[in-house]
């Protein structure tokens, strides 16, 4: 953010990937307790940028074979939770098993967080469930 704010941006884009946003709404819910992902467009808390993942729909093994095809330079992200023994690969891994198991899965996960029935979870900071 304080680079994009230094170089005067209004924008932040990301290269987030459908893994990259189900592995982080699995990490949410499972560690943080939250039902939260990341989605395509957000506007920062202070409000001056906005981040945009626009490769959050793709899948990231259809993204590496088109790098592939493209001879584009592959570059390792050891930024975002990546590296050995983290939890972002034991999500990684859970989804993985879950879409040998039941192929499709991964996108159907990926639909249900567009979406979602607030008024079917049990948030009562929304619903006054005691009235």
């Amino acid at each position: 953010y304080r680079i994009a704010r230094e170089e005067g941006c209004s924008a932040l884009v990301l290269g987030h990937h459908r893994e990259d946003i189900l592995e982080t709404f699995f990490m949410n819910m499972f560690q943080g307790g939250r039902l939260e992902a990341m989605p395509p467009k957000l506007k920062n808390d202070d409000g001056d940028l906005h981040v945009l993942r626009p490769m959050c729909y793709a899948a990231e093994a259809d993204i590496a074979k088109f790098a592939t095809a493209m001879r584009f330079p592959i570059i390792p992200c050891d930024l975002c939770g990546s590296q050995d023994g983290l939890q972002r690969l034991a999500m990684k891994k859970f989804l993985e098993e879950m879409e040998t198991r039941a192929p499709g899965r991964k996108d159907t996960i990926l639909r249900a967080l567009a979406n979602v029935r607030p008024g079917h979870l049990l948030d009562r900071s929304l619903f006054d469930f005691g009235a």
